[in-house]
């Protein structure tokens, strides 16, 4: 019994992640997990939906900001302040900047997808998308996490 688990523990995993948000703290859990995820050896696809989609557009990368909850968020300039603050912070622990990490997931083999659907409803073209980006319709989507052990929005 104990060598079944050991066994099938081993075995190869799909994982997906959802993005939804293009700013560094909706950028950095999907992107550190699809990338720890190839790193043990499973399947990681990264999924960008909604304004999550900017991050696999063509230089936005560089355009990410930190925007504090509440009313602090709402202050002119704060979100300036707070992405100054949080990429120091970033650094200071060492943690690879968004754009490295995004590098690092494709070169490591994470499979990036953009929604169909809000690429039509942004109008944006395939064209501005990173290279090596995917486009999934809702039911492709769908039907590839089914397979999947873990399926996380982030």
């Amino acid at each position: 019994m104990a060598t079944q688990e050991t066994t099938a523990s081993k075995e190869k995993q799909k994982y997906t992640f959802i993005c939804s948000r293009d700013t560094l703290d909706g950028a950095y859990p999907s992107l550190i997990l699809a990338l720890n995820a190839v790193r043990l050896g499973h399947e990681a696809t990264l999924f960008y939906t909604f304004m999550g989609v900017n991050i696999v557009r063509k230089g936005y990368l560089a355009k990410l900001k930190f925007h504090p909850p509440g009313f602090m968020g709402a202050i002119p300039g704060m979100s300036t302040l707070a992405t100054s603050m949080m990429k120091k912070q970033i650094e200071k622990a060492n943690i690879p900047d968004v754009e490295d990490l995004l590098e690092m997931a494709q070169i490591e083999g994470a499979r990036l997808v953009a929604c169909k659907m809000t690429m039509e409803m942004m109008q944006i073209p395939e064209s501005d998308l990173i290279e090596d980006v995917e486009i999934m319709n809702a039911e492709q989507y769908l039907k590839m996490a089914s397979q999947c052990a873990i399926n996380m929005f982030t």
